[in-house]
């Protein structure tokens, strides 16, 4: 911000270029991680804005060609559900396919679903409540040679899994910056190429060339800096981190277990660094208010919580509502401090004692 504040954009002057020269080692960062072309990456504000782009940026050539059928499922963030209600709106079919109770889409279910017309598949790579990791590869080996371009909401997965990123089937990735722990406010759209062509995306604003024509404006090169680094330490430090995860995770697990929990979401296809869980007996919303001093948790997605509702995951995956209404989602990270795991599972006891107790009296 201070070194390198000219505008990517102006090519008359040093500090121009000099922004600029950050900018593109900052996409060939970006890149590296999905093995992607430096000038397949777009800069956007998150993932929330490349999914809108992915998706609604696609509309226009739908209806020029007649494929009105895109293909999602019922477990997509809410940046990929709104999105899709739009283009329902407007004539799409949209097709939502559900999870099987582990919290996984059927690759085979994308296969019975494609059509002739069908424009688009959309399936995110890590669910950002379960922590359930999608099947990338065998979804994309399911559309196989199909027309239909594959977008993967790669939010909760970019930096943390490599290989299923790096599939050259999947069409658009997007990407968050913070998750990767970049600055808030900046993230990419993948677009690769399929041989020569272009995927014919229209922008959602206009008002510049930049990016491609993709995405007007001024460059905030501050971010795109600092996404890049984080990308970077993401790609080379993948395996440690995981397992610094894991390690969390089994300790959280070994604590809260003799509570009696269940899991939300396969634990053999789960990322190490989410829990989804519930206690019978206990409240989801009254655990958050019990812990909130000792650990931020959730029950959901963060871009929902300032409204309570049902999950929609947990419901797609038809678990019981008393399992529903219980669930609590823990995540952490690499960079989380130690802390004492006893201190949560002594709370959540002492709620379900309280709760048990009172509806003895009762």
């Amino acid at each position: 911000m201070v070194e390198e504040y000219g505008n990517a954009g102006s090519r008359t002057h040093t500090y121009g270029q000099a922004a600029k020269e950050r900018v593109n080692l900052a996409r060939q960062q970006v890149a590296e991680v999905v093995d992607a072309r430096p000038d397949e990456v777009i800069f956007t504000s998150g993932a929330t804005e490349s999914n809108n782009l992915a998706i609604l940026g696609l509309a226009a050539y739908g209806e020029q060609t007649a494929r009105r059928h895109i293909i999602s499922t019922q477990i997509e963030h809410k940046a990929v559900l709104e999105p899709l209600q739009a283009l329902a709106e407007r004539g799409f079919e949209v097709t939502l396919l559900p999870p099987n109770i582990g919290g996984w889409i059927e690759p085979e279910m994308v296969r019975k679903s494609l059509r002739p017309d069908t424009l688009l598949v959309s399936v995110m790579g890590v669910n950002n409540e379960t922590g359930v990791i999608q099947p990338l590869d065998e979804i994309s080996a399911e559309i196989g040679d199909h027309d239909a371009f594959f977008h993967v909401d790669g939010a909760q997965a970019f930096g943390k899994l490599i290989e299923p990123l790096r599939k050259k089937r999947i069409d658009m990735l997007s990407i968050s910056g913070h998750k990767i722990y970049a600055p808030k406010g900046v993230g990419a759209l993948v677009i690769r190429r399929r041989g020569y062509r272009r995927i014919p995306l229209q922008p959602l604003l206009y008002g510049g060339g930049q990016e491609r024509g993709l995405r007007p404006g001024t460059l905030p090169v501050h971010l795109i800096a600092g996404m890049g680094e984080a990308a970077t330490s993401a790609l080379h430090k993948n395996t440690e981190r995981a397992s610094q995860s894991a390690d969390i995770r089994r300790r959280i697990i070994a604590a809260i277990a003799p509570l009696g929990i269940s899991f939300n979401g396969d634990q053999e296809r789960t990322i190490s660094h989410v829990i989804n869980f519930s206690i019978a007996g206990i409240d989801g919303e009254a655990a958050i208010i019990a812990l909130k001093d000792i650990a931020a948790i959730s029950n959901g997605s963060a871009c929902t919580s300032h409204k309570y509702e049902p999950s929609h995951v947990l419901a797609a995956m038809n678990l019981p509502p008393a399992q529903i209404a219980g669930a609590l989602r823990l995540s952490w990270s690499h960079l989380t401090p130690a802390f004492d795991c006893g201190a949560i599972t002594a709370r959540l006891s002492e709620l379900k004692n309280e709760n048990i107790t009172v509806t003895q009296t009762v």
